[in-house]
């Protein structure tokens, strides 16, 4: 019996797919197919397809002239498939994208436009009063708003306006140019009385209908036990966000709150991915702050309350050769000086801009470091070199009662020395994350790396515990160059 052939499946045609391929900024076509000698052979004989020793595959230029040419050179044989040829790329973001809760916590604070700055601070006038100084980049409309203001007035001598050095005169002027400008109070023109703190803290917010200013008893409270001013106004701040969170509540409900309500805002700022444990562990504290000390509601204990576990990590530290190009790249005498003292003695941001002239203890090779963190007093070192750089710098400057005044008088700015720091790692080319704190924790590394005796780095550094100081052990390089890992002695 003869076989029928056309009984017998037809074999399916090849096909050939055309993929996308950048190289050297040129645009090429990859070729890709199933196994087969038919095909690769005729591959083979077309002059514009080459083989890639990079790629390991065929490729060609992405012209339509070789795209034309690929359809009539495979006509009969295989199919030429396009459709990976003109897909778009996928792009994958930078980071990682957490899967979050349902329901993003909202951020219950919103900001007012960024508005102008008036720079208040003390002045002395000729017959011996003082006064707050007002100064601001020129705007006309904040100018005529000043020449009608009730409690500003025009001095001739230093040429500003002034304001009487109380809080009644401050929080008015602040009333008057609500809208128009915000107001920023110099460092040596310290506030006690609570009720300017808080309006001087919340002018930025936008004061909707129910928003909920800070309870002036949660202020008051803190002053007298003589917190400081960094956490008075972190806790301001952190007490006021859970405040306005449940502001559409009122204060009579949120005054009643259970440790599993305080419980619920916390953990739904944890599961919001957006802040840090400590901003989370702060808010805790503020918060169980007003409940016990100022409501006086002793069984919310928040012993139930879970408290996020800070992450242990190793702090960024710069080699000796880093910190000397950051301190080269300084031209400025006074700057290069700042730097100087931060790495030399091992000083925190807010310690050098502490620092009086009374301070500097020449002949003991001694800095006297008053009211650092946690209101401590401490002794730190005195560099030869840097004593020195100071004397250059006192000849120069002058200063009258604070080591490093402003422009204007009065206390260096936090934001000043960001600054300064901020341009040096630029102008010597480093391209590490640090900020001036860096030099402190590089102080404490490199005289550990020295072979000095923790125990008095613990004291130079000013820490309570010595388990906060151990830290730098695990990132010094002393003696774990004599070490060999196992697998060079292979």
């Amino acid at each position: 019996m003869r076989e029928n052939k056309a009984s017998y499946p037809r074999p399916a045609a090849a096909t050939l797919y055309l993929n996308p391929l950048e190289h050297a900024g040129k645009k090429y076509i990859k070729l890709w197919h199933q196994p087969n000698p038919l095909l690769s052979k005729r591959l083979k004989e077309a002059s514009w397809i080459k083989y890639s020793k990079t790629y390991k595959c065929l490729v060609m230029h992405h012209t339509p002239q070789a795209i034309d040419l690929t359809y009539t050179h495979l006509q009969g044989l295989a199919q030429v498939n396009t459709r990976y040829l003109h897909r778009a790329p996928r792009l994958r973001p930078a980071k990682s994208t957490p899967v979050l809760a349902a329901g993003p916590m909202a951020e219950p604070l919103q900001k007012e436009a960024e508005l102008p700055i008036v720079r208040l601070q003390p002045l002395l006038l000729a017959d011996g009063s003082t006064v707050v100084g007002l100064s601001f980049k020129y705007s006309k409309p904040l100018y005529e708003a000043l020449k009608k203001s009730r409690v500003a007035r025009w001095e001739q001598v230093p040429k500003c306006f002034v304001v009487l050095a109380g809080s009644q005169a401050l929080m008015a002027l602040q009333q008057e140019l609500a809208g128009q400008a915000g107001l920023w109070l110099a460092q040596d023109l310290p506030v006690q009385d609570v009720r300017l703190m808080r309006q001087l803290w919340e002018q930025t917010y936008r004061k909707d209908a129910g928003y909920l200013p800070c309870p002036l008893p949660f202020l008051e409270k803190l002053l007298l036990l003589n917190y400081s001013r960094n956490t008075l106004r972190t806790y301001h701040g952190l007490l006021l966000r859970f405040l306005n969170h449940f502001k559409d509540r009122g204060m009579a409900a949120i005054s009643a709150y259970t440790e599993e309500d305080i419980n619920a805002y916390h953990r739904q700022m944890v599961q919001a991915g957006a802040y840090s444990c400590s901003f989370v562990n702060q808010s805790i504290n503020a918060v169980k702050f007003y409940y016990q000390r100022v409501l006086n509601r002793h069984e919310v204990q928040l012993r139930n309350v879970e408290r996020p576990e800070k992450p242990e990590r190793l702090p960024l530290v710069l080699s000796k050769q880093e910190v000397a190009r950051i301190l080269a790249a300084t031209d400025n005498l006074k700057h290069r000086c700042l730097l100087q003292l931060l790495y030399a003695g091992g000083l925190r941001i807010g310690e050098v801009i502490n620092l009086k002239l009374t301070d500097v203890q020449s002949a003991r090779n001694l800095l006297l470091i008053r009211g650092g963190k946690g209101k401590k007093d401490r002794t730190t070192l005195l560099s030869q070199r840097l004593l020195e750089s100071l004397r250059e710098y006192y000849k120069a400057y002058r200063p009258k009662e604070w080591l490093f005044e402003g422009q204007f008088g009065g206390q260096y700015s936090v934001e000043s020395i960001r600054n300064v720091f901020r341009l040096a790692m630029e102008k010597a080319g480093i391209k590490t994350k640090a900020t001036p704190h860096t030099l402190r924790h590089s102080f404490a590394t490199h005289l550990l790396e020295q072979g000095t005796d923790l125990r008095y780095i613990q004291t130079l550094l000013g820490h309570k515990s010595s388990k906060t100081t151990e830290i730098y052990t695990h990132i010094t390089t002393y003696a774990v160059d004599k070490i060999k890992s196992p697998l060079d002695t292979l």
